[in-house]
Order: C-alpha cells, then structure tokens, then sequence
C-alpha cells in the first residue's frame, strides 16, 4: 500500500490568494471523494455496502468541510493543510469518547487522506494496481479499502495491525481472501518480493522454496458450493446458514446452498440517514430476503445500533464507553417505536412469505429483558423469539434467559471482545481476540447447556463459526447450528462430514483442556491434520 499522504505545509496561503475559490475547492474535493466512495457503495453488497456507506457519509459531514472552510477563510490555512487540521480536530474529539467511537478517528483519517489526495492531484491513499494479481501488505486498511478489494486481482492480505475479529479481516473472509493480520515485520516485506500466505495456519513465509510454491500452486480447488445439508459423519444433523446484510447478499447464500440464514443485519436500512426507514420501505426490503429462502429459516436480527454504528435517531453522542452504552436492544428503552415498527414491519413481510422467520434481539444481558423481547414480538405476531448470546452474563445465565426465549445464537466476535476485555480492532491485543481462548470456549459450553436445560437450540453466527477447524469443537460444545459468510460454508460441511459427533465432543474436551488459545488451536488442529490436509485447509 503505497504511504499516505504527507502532513501539507502550515505555511499560510500565498498573498493574493482567493480565499473564497479555496474554500470552495475544499467543498468540491470532499464532494468528488463522497460520490466515489458512494459509487462504490452502490456495486457493493453486505456489510461491504454499509461500510463504504457510512464513509461516503463521513466524507460528506458538514463537521469537517465547514471546520476546513472557516480555517482557509480565518487562517488563511491552504486547502490541503485546513483539511489536514480539520480532521485531526473531529478525530481527537471522537479518540476523547473513547470505545468504538475512537475506532472511527482512523475513518476520519482514511477520509482526510483521500481529500486531501484529490486537492494536491495525487494518486488516492488506498490499494494499489500493479497490473497483475499480488499479495497486498499494508500497516492497516481501511474498511473501505478492504471492502471493494478485487479477489481476482488481491490474492491475499498481510497487515501488521487489526484484530483477527476487526473490520478488515470479517471482509476479508467475506471476499474469500487469505487474510493475516497482526503480523510481525510485515512491513519489512519488499515490492516484488515472494510471499506465501495461508489463512488457514495463520502463516505468512518470506522467500518460500520453489517446492513450496509448487505445492501451494497446484492445492486442490476449493468447492465453492455447499451440496448437501450439514451433517457429521455419522448423521448428527448441523445445521449450516449464511450471515447476509441485505437482500443481493441473500440472493448470493441461496446460490451458494446455504440451508437458510442464521444472521440476517437489518442496519443496511438504516445506517446513513437522520431518521430511520418507514415500515412500507423496511418491509419491501425483508420480503426480497425471506422470498431468497422458501421454507427455510431466516433468522433476521432486531437494528444493532450503537458502539462503532451510531445513529443519531437512537444513540446518544459523548457516551464515555460505547461498547458497553447503549446498543442493540438497549436503544429501545429509550425509543421503544423504532423497535416497534422494525416488529411490525417483520410481521407483515413474513406473512407474505413462506419462509420460517425467527427473530432475535442483540445486546440482550438479562432474563427481564429476554422476557420483554418476547412479550413485544408476542404482541406483533412473531412467535419465533430469541436472543444474541454476546455478553458474558447471558452465557452463564442462558437457561435463564431461554426459559421463555424460544432459542439463542452466540455472536463470538463480541463475545470474546467482552470475555477478554479486549477490543477486537486493535492488533496489539490480536492474540486475545480470538474464539479458541480456553475462556471463551468454557462460555459456549455454558450457554449451550442452558439451552440444553430448556430444550433450546443454540447456534452460533460469529466469526468463530466460520472456522474449519474450530466448527467440530462447536458441535462438540453443543452447538446446533452454524452461520457464517457463505463463501466458509463448502470448507465448514466438509470438516463435519469427516468426523463423528463423538470425535466433536472428544475434541471440544481437548480444547478445553488446554491452557491457552495457541495450545487449543494447535492441538485440534493436530487432531484432524489428516481430515484438514484433505481438505487442503
């Protein structure tokens, strides 16, 4: 990735300048970044859309431009360096708020650059085109870098930021690219140098023998289609479903053969607007999801506002830690309608379709709440209620909160994020925020035997599912069944064709007998080295 632009000179503007016309390029440059990264947003699908989404949005904050404006105009700062100075002033005021409110100051920042980029006529900051497929290293990359990588072009990523569970490497799986993050002396790597990356071990080799480039070269193709229902090798029934995040990304799980959806996100509807979708718009958008799977599950997820999703119609701004503020079904406390209309606007799209519609609340920590959310989709119609297992609390109480929630699915990426007390965006802490923490592992085991005692399913829709060497160790926790993005899914149903419900559950015990993450993961994966050398993962 080529360097961000430099930091433009302090030095005033030249005598003569006028400040008008300067001002107004700033306005005209953040326009032309905002519609190219809406362009974008418009070709994109899932999350991949709402990111680029909220980042044209960014580049269009009055906050910015009008703070640039008043410097070219007062300061008679140049136009690149008042946008430089603007952009520091909104990003410190966000890294003051701290949480995932301080995750945004690099998207202020990835804006700025790109700005700035296009006031000076530089090459924007963001992936480079070198003409034929490469391996990209970067220090970090922007989510709206990351989402509109070409897989043809981008065989794999190597960053020496980030967290395994951050933005970048979630759309990275999402595009099916090999993807390690946190690495060490990645940016020592070299333009033209060899690398051999696998997203699988974890392993990125500097200079690899030709051998092993040979090898790596002629890997067995992956499938790239799930052919039968998720099963073990003995017949254990595993139910294996997408994680989408708008109505093209359903269309694409159907043709991948997901069984259904186990996480459908409902904030593409609402993310960069002032007030929330009308009911007659949220319906139109679910009927198109739930008609993609006729007699199937959908599992649509209430809005999960809040934390590093803000919206200013349910989400207060200055929480001092938003990670743990108001968020998911916490914001309908104090904005009990916009629930109510996402209820109703579930309702009726589901009684036009034949889909098996389930509904699930995130952020739920508590049995009073649990018990609220059933009472008000009971009152919509929807009897098919659960919740988001994500805090440690509702793992360890889950027989409390299934006594009337009809099932839970454990979102691990903000699970472990919770459990370690470990941000998931921060490569410095990369090695806690993973799902094969001994810790974390002991609270899907807990949850799963809470809906056990309830005769409740429970699946789970984060990251961790889509891992196919951890999916067994799920299964054999009690799991019932496994969302993810659809490109894991063929991997995933291969891994537990392989093996035996007994040889799950003998491999959940051995990671669970172990001390640490690394131990956990090297030593399930030594387990089914044979299955997984296969499999070519």
């Amino acid at each position: 990735m080529p360097d961000a632009p430099p930091a433009p000179s302090p030095e005033p503007s030249a005598p003569g300048t006028d400040l008008a016309a300067a001002a107004t390029a700033v306005d005209q440059a953040a326009a032309r970044v905002r519609d190219t990264l809406a362009r974008a947003a418009d070709t994109a699908t899932g999350e991949a859309a709402d990111i680029l989404a909220v980042t044209a949005a960014m580049a269009a904050d009055p906050s910015l431009a009008d703070e640039a404006r008043r410097r070219v105009v007062e300061n008679r700062s140049t136009p690149a360096r008042a946008v430089w100075d603007a952009a520091e002033l909104v990003a410190e005021q966000l890294r003051a708020l701290g949480g995932m409110f301080a995750d945004r100051a690099r998207d202020v920042q990835d804006v700025r650059d790109r700005i700035i980029a296009e006031l000076l006529g530089l090459r924007a900051p963001g992936v480079p085109d070198p003409g034929a497929p490469f391996v990209l290293v970067a220090r970090d990359l922007a989510p709206a870098d990351t989402a509109r990588l070409d897989p043809a072009h981008v065989l794999a990523i190597v960053t020496a930021g980030g967290g395994p569970t951050a933005h970048t490497a979630i759309l990275a799986r999402s595009l099916g690219i090999p993807c390690v993050v946190a690495v060490a002396g990645a940016l020592d790597i070299a333009d033209g140098e060899t690398v051999l990356v696998d997203g699988s071990t974890g392993d990125v080799v500097r200079h690899p023998s030709p051998e092993s480039v040979e090898r790596a070269a002629h890997a067995r193709p992956r499938p790239t289609r799930l052919e039968r229902p998720g099963r073990t090798a003995d017949g254990h029934l595993v139910a294996l479903l997408a994680n989408v995040g708008d109505p093209a990304g359903a269309v694409a799980a159907a043709e991948t053969g997901a069984e259904g959806i186990g996480l459908f996100r409902t904030e593409f509807g609402f993310l960069g607007r002032t007030t929330p979708p009308s009911v007659a718009e949220q319906v139109a958008a679910y009927a198109q999801v739930f008609d993609a799977f006729p007699g199937r599950r959908v599992v649509i997820r209430t809005l999960d506002a809040g934390a590093d999703k803000p919206l200013p119609f349910v989400t207060a701004a200055g929480e001092p830690n938003p990670a743990l503020g108001v968020r998911g079904l916490r914001t309908s406390w104090a904005h009990p309608a916009v629930l109510d209309d996402q209820l109703a606007a579930i309702a009726q799209a589901a009684a036009s379709s034949s889909a098996d519609v389930w509904v699930m609340a995130p952020m739920v920590a508590t049995a009073d709440e649990a018990d609220a959310f059933v009472d008000r989709c009971a009152a919509h119609g929807l009897p098919h209620a659960g919740i988001m297992v994500e805090v440690p609390a509702a793992a360890l109480r889950a027989a409390d909160l299934l006594d009337r929630a009809r099932f839970a699915s454990l979102g691990t990426n903000d699970l472990t994020q919770y459990a370690m007390a470990a941000d998931r965006e921060l490569a410095g802490l990369a090695q806690l925020s993973t799902p094969w923490q001994p810790a974390v592992l002991s609270l899907v085991q807990l949850a799963c035997a809470g809906g056990q005692a309830k005769a409740r399913p429970v699946g789970v829709c984060g990251e961790a599912a889509a891992d196919p060497a951890l999916a067994p160790v799920l299964v054999g926790l009690g799991v019932t069944s496994l969302s993810m993005t659809a490109r894991a899914l063929p991997d995933v149903g291969a891994v537990l064709a392989a093996v035996t419900l007994d040889e799950c559950r003998a491999l959940a015990t051995l990671a669970l007998a172990q001390r640490t993450a690394d131990e956990a993961r090297s030593v399930v994966r030594a387990s089914l080295g044979d299955v997984l050398e296969e499999l070519g993962l």
